[in-house]
């Protein structure tokens, strides 16, 4: 029956291609269908792959304008009295882009969807700026300054000195300053109740560094061992780096609106204002009032330094934000940034229906939540939506990934195969990954490991590529009778070696992802049914896999390898350092490096090795860390702790955009680390 289901899954997708061919046709569509279905891999040749592009940060003083604009309501404010001038909003220092393609003009409301408050890095890839301490170039590679003007390394990298902007300001017009750093190092980060245990991004070889104010405008970062790669912790998604934005919630973010959030920590308010606080808003622990009111996305009232600022809180409807006025972004002719009044974010009951507004031209530019395997239907609508589909591949090798955990302790039979090399590589040559491509990547994706692309300075070698990711079933076999497995029921399907019936693994699903992985790993059902094991989807929210995963309660699971080409600002898909997440490879092995080998479980052999690995990279040079990252990646693809299916490809990367919304870069850089659309600075969009 489940073949049955495979074959008749593979002709509906060809029925639905041919007709969206016959459409294209008509519409003079079909050389650019056509030509995207070369593989993402290639590099070249695909219609809806753009050039790599973005704007430019100015950092030479030299080249700032000297004088200044503003939109016209914020320019209405300021005759009326309500604003102070516009130079006097951004400071000194403002942070100078040159975008990518053109100045724009000012106006117009940007049209999104999402799907709920979980939802946020909707607005974080979008919106946020984003609001990270540094910053990287377009390219994903390079750190460049942001909300600091700049940097300085001394002291043989024990010291990280960085600068910030002279007369910046929080968005109600309150001075942003080294106070603001201090404030967050001092009474929320060294608080246990805020933050219980240490950031290991705050920390070299164990031991923990410290903020220092140094005067109103300079702050420096201290450690007792040299951290030469902290800038880019500071420019990545990280802890410490990540920005206000997407940190404040748990009490990270290296920096903090002080003089908002003293009244809601005990150590500036009395005990009487604070019970009656809590009493208001319903919260039994200060602690989780205080990262409620730090949420950028839930508290309109907040003080942000992001372009845009929440005015409708996303766990509404319709979570909308608009123009920050004391916003520190400004473009080369001294026009203040965004060009853009307000973004709204639409509620999807799911993502569907989210689908079908992107399809019916609803939305002005969406990049979260866009199926790749929308994209034949996309592209048959163009015209009549107005809008224009594009691909933007990640850097990251796997578009579609399972994890296994490996501290999955539920099951001892379970947690015995998870750890036999021979079992994880059995069940990675069993899938038909051409099979996957074609159904679900469109023939756009080629099969891959999990390592990132051939251009990424952490490429282990092309050997690498297709170690344990090419299609062979009677090897599989082969090698699951090998290790013990050789017994099997009445159905074909293995017996557990325990005696007690038939080998039954659970494969995890987020649903309401930004892609839809519950319909990606299903023909893997069929796959490993072949080689005679049994599996079971098991489809959750997303929140809820998150809280299983945490309580190490997951077997297998199933997401994409994003962020993992940066592996040491974002590590947490790679070598066991995350305990929140959908997708967990080992949270016991991230509750005993966090805790310092005080809770969770300690790792052993090569996974021990790529932590240890990953650790020594933090204080040694870009050239040495290149080549311990190198021998990260060859240990994951000869072990596959992780099974690449398909990669690089474009599932989380399938943007419906205007034709009169300018400045949208050919392709862009697509990555957590970067948060995937800020990185090519919507505050520059604009509508022509």
């Amino acid at each position: 029956m489940i073949r049955l289901w495979h074959t008749w899954k593979i002709l509906g997708m060809l029925c639905v291609l041919t007709a969206v061919v016959f459409v294209l046709i008509a519409s003079g569509g079909l050389e650019r269908w056509a030509t995207a279905q070369t593989p993402a891999a290639s590099g070249g040749g695909n219609a809806l792959i753009g050039k790599l592009e973005g704007p430019e940060v100015i950092v030479d003083p030299a080249q700032f304008p000297k004088t200044f604009k503003e939109a016209p309501q914020l320019a209405e404010l300021v005759k009326a009295g309500k604003l102070p001038p516009v130079a006097e909003r951004i400071g000194q220092d403002p942070l100078v882009l040159k975008p990518v393609h053109e100045l724009g003009k000012y106006g117009g409301m940007w049209r999104r969807g999402f799907t709920g408050p979980a939802d946020f890095w909707n607005g974080l890839h979008s919106v946020s700026g984003p609001d990270h301490i540094l910053f990287w170039d377009y390219t994903g590679y390079k750190a460049v300054p942001n909300i600091a003007r700049g940097w300085e390394l001394s002291d043989g990298g024990r010291i990280t000195t960085i600068f910030l902007r002279r007369g910046m300001k929080w968005s109600d017009g309150h001075p942003f300053t080294a106070d603001d750093f201090l404030f967050w190092y001092e009474d929320m980060y060294k608080n246990r109740e805020l933050n219980p245990t240490p950031s290991l991004f705050l920390s070299i070889n164990g031991k923990p560094g410290e903020v220092e104010k140094v005067d109103t405008y300079t702050v420096r970062f201290r450690f007792a061992d040299p951290y030469p790669i902290f800038p880019e912790m500071l420019a990545g998604a990280t802890p410490i780096g990540g920005g206000h934005s997407l940190r404040g919630r748990e009490g990270m973010g290296g920096y903090a609106p002080a003089h908002y959030l003293k009244q809601f920590h005990p150590k500036y308010t009395s005990k009487e204002e604070l019970d009656k606080k809590l009493k208001e808003a319903k919260f039994d622990r200060w602690g989780l009032l205080f990262l409620d009111r730090n949420s950028w996305h839930l508290n309109p009232e907040l003080p942000v330094v992001t372009p845009w600022k929440t005015v409708t809180p996303a766990n509404t409807p319709v979570w909308t934000l608009e123009r920050n006025p004391y916003s520190i972004w400004v473009d080369t002719a001294g026009n203040q940034l965004p060009y853009i009044d307000k973004a709204i974010f639409t509620l999807a009951e799911n993502e569907e229906i989210l689908n079908l507004r992107a399809v019916a031209g609803e939305y002005d530019n969406q990049l979260f939540h866009l199926s790749i395997l929308k994209v034949p239907v996309f592209l048959e609508h163009e015209q009549r939506g107005k809008y224009k589909v594009s691909l933007h591949p990640g850097d990251y090798g796997g578009d579609l990934i399972i994890k296994f955990n490996m501290t999955y302790d539920k099951d001892p039979e379970i947690a015995k195969w998870f750890h036999n090399r021979d079992f994880r590589r059995a069940l990675a040559i069993a899938i038909n990954r051409d099979q996957i491509n074609e159904m679900f990547w469109l023939g756009t994706s080629a099969p891959r490991s999990v390592v990132p692309v051939e251009s990424n300075p952490y490429f282990p070698g092309p050997e690498y590529r297709t170690m344990w990711a090419t299609y062979d079933p009677q090897q599989a076999n082969a090698m699951l009778d090998a290790i013990g497995l050789n017994k099997k029921d009445a159905e074909g399907y293995r017996l557990r070696s325990d005696g007690q019936g038939r080998l039954r693994l659970i494969m995890t699903v987020p649903g309401a992802a930004h892609a839809p992985f519950d319909q990606f790993v299903e023909p893997v059902k069929q796959y490993w049914k072949d080689v005679g094991i049994y599996l079971d989807l098991e489809v959750v929210e997303r929140s809820l896999a998150i809280t299983r995963g945490a309580a190490n309660e997951t077997q297998l699971s199933a997401w994409n390898n994003d962020g993992t080409e940066h592996p040491w600002s974002f590590p947490f898909h790679l070598v066991w350092l995350s305990i929140t997440t959908g997708a967990p490879g080992g949270p016991e092995y991230a509750r005993w490096f966090h805790s310092g080998g005080k809770e969770g479980k300690e790792p052993t052999g090569r996974i021990r090795e790529m932590m240890d690995l990953w650790v020594q990279g933090m204080g040694v040079s870009e050239e040495e860390r290149i080549t311990l990252g190198k021998r990260i990646w060859q240990i994951a693809a000869e072990d596959v702790y992780i099974i690449g299916i398909v990669g690089p490809g474009a599932a989380s990367g399938v943007r419906v955009a205007k034709i009169n919304m300018g400045n949208l870069p050919a392709r862009m850089y697509i990555s957590p680390d970067g948060k995937a659309e800020s990185i090519s600075r919507p505050v520059t969009y604009f509508y022509k």
